[in-house]
């Protein structure tokens, strides 16, 4: 196991944020970055609530391991609270240096039976969360001239994603979108961009126990006749596709891989996706005709050297 000491050859350890870190990918980055020598800030909501005794555990874990490892009030879905908890990593550690955009939320079910309501929700939790924390965080970014945006995306924006999660689908979707422009509008502050594209874990992770459901139950049973069965085995159809070898820590350990990386060398898209449901794929064509584009407007020097590779 790596210690506290590991990652810091040649002045490498960074100060980073890392949202939804109360449990699952964010809960296993925030570790594993401690671990590899960072000065780690685990973001979370209910901090003092139901979330508390996983911030002792982080705290008893720091003690135990020498780890620089602390955990943070963070609701992504309050500008307060991220403007908030950034100004807390500041006045620990002076500086900033990553963010791991990794909060979200997951709905399953019929498309038709969310309300209007409760797809802006997911919006809100999965796309506009990222946005607060950037707009308290990118200022201190832009002063140091350097960082790096870490965007926990989902292989479902490129790849053969099935029915019945279309809110958080087309969230994530919203989310890689958002990640790609931001890219090029902070690569002249020295701000790298990375979107780490995890595929269809289905354990290890919270993601399916605490999805959302429509509060359209009406409709849900309209489509039950017909789809009920289907739905109800998605998760096991999922889980068939996964190796019995693979583990969810390889996406927290692609992501310390990422932040060991030298400034402007790090990937623009990288995937850990053991079901192999083609986003891999598909991203790299779509990658590729994007940095065209970029170069057929004059907008080349937006690109990061990685951005089609």
């Amino acid at each position: 196991m790596p210690t506290n000491h590991d990652a810091t050859a040649g002045g490498n350890r960074q100060v980073v944020l890392v949202t939804g870190a109360s449990s699952g990918f964010g809960h296993l980055t925030a570790i594993s970055l401690a671990r590899a020598g960072h000065t780690v800030v685990a973001g979370m909501r209910a901090s003092t609530g139901r979330n508390a005794p996983v911030v002792a555990d982080l705290a008893q874990l720091a003690i135990t391991e020498g780890l620089r490892l602390s955990a943070v009030e963070l609701d992504a879905q309050s500008q307060p609270s991220a403007d908030a908890a950034i100004a807390e990593v500041g006045q620990r550690h002076g500086r900033l240096d990553v963010v791991v955009h990794n909060a979200g939320h997951m709905v399953t079910g019929p498309a038709e039976a969310f309300t209007p309501e409760q797809l802006a929700a997911v919006y809100d939790v999965n796309v506009v969360g990222t946005q607060r924390v950037n707009r308290a965080a990118l200022p201190l970014l832009r002063e140091q001239r350097s960082g790096l945006l870490v965007w926990v995306g989902s292989s479902s924006t490129h790849g053969g994603h099935p029915p019945f999660l279309a809110p958080y689908f087309a969230a994530k979707a919203a989310m890689d979108a958002l990640a790609e422009s931001y890219a090029g509008e902070l690569i002249r502050f020295g701000i790298d961009t990375t979107i780490v594209v995890p595929g269809a874990f289905t354990s290890g992770t919270n993601h399916f126990t605490h999805a959302g459901h429509p509060e359209d139950q009406a409709t849900v049973a309209a489509y039950a006749p017909q789809y009920g069965t289907l739905q109800e085995n998605l998760p096991k159809r999922l889980a068939a596709l996964v190796p019995a070898e693979a583990d969810v820590q390889s996406v927290a350990d692609e992501i310390v891989r990422v932040v060991a990386l030298p400034a402007g060398q790090r990937p623009f898209r990288t995937h850990v996706d053991p079901s192999r449901d083609g986003s891999e794929v598909v991203s790299t064509v779509a990658d590729r005709i994007r940095a065209e584009f970029y170069r057929r407007v004059g907008l080349e020097g937006l690109l990061p050297s990685s951005a089609a590779l």
